[in-house]
């Protein structure tokens, strides 16, 4: 299989060091950094799974909640809770030793409510202006890029970008195609 006609620069997310990716999708330098970053990811939606079930067993009738019942709720942090109640922002009660209670209406208002880990991120949508000056054609792509036209129809269909036709030619979304060429060395 020939060797590809460009190189792409990329920064790891884990270690910083620079690399040559292989291909377009390339995140990381190495296995071990791509290793490191499923743990982590892995890591922390065990995590929040381990928090909505926390959650289940708070009353929602509860007007004072406990410090460890806020960061359950919240995702806020006990330093920032005692350093709100020191602040006045935040009615707190001693309620004995080692036990702080809390408003939840004051929190209610000031904080929202913690996502939950098995709620998936809404995103919207884009919208693409699609006409001739907002887009590149095929031919353009490859010679900006130094690419070949097949090359380029194969991303375009890989990545799913939005095409559109007018007589012989086939325009593509600027901003698509530097976001998915960037970094690329010519």
């Amino acid at each position: 299989m020939p060797a590809a006609k460009f190189q792409i620069i990329r920064k790891c997310p884990i270690c910083g060091s620079e690399f040559l990716a292989k291909t377009i999708e390339s995140l990381y330098c190495s296995p071990k950094c791509s290793k490191t970053a499923w743990k982590r990811k892995h890591d922390e939606k065990l995590r929040l799974e381990k928090m909505d079930e926390a959650v289940k067993d708070i009353p929602e009738s509860k007007e004072m909640i406990t410090v460890p019942e806020a960061y359950l709720l919240f995702g806020i942090s006990k330093e920032t809770i005692y350093r709100q109640i020191q602040k006045g922002n935040i009615t707190g009660v001693n309620a004995g030793k080692r036990m702080t209670l809390v408003s939840k209406t004051d929190l209610m208002k000031k904080y929202p409510l913690r996502p939950k880990a098995t709620d998936e991120p809404k995103t919207p949508a884009k919208v693409y202006r699609m006409e001739p000056e907002d887009c590149y054609t095929i031919g353009d792509i490859s010679q900006k890029y130094k690419l070949d036209e097949s090359t380029v129809y194969k991303h375009i269909r890989k990545y799913s970008i939005p095409t559109r036709q007018i007589g012989n030619f086939v325009y593509v979304p600027k901003c698509e195609i530097d976001e998915l060429y960037k970094g690329i060395k010519l």
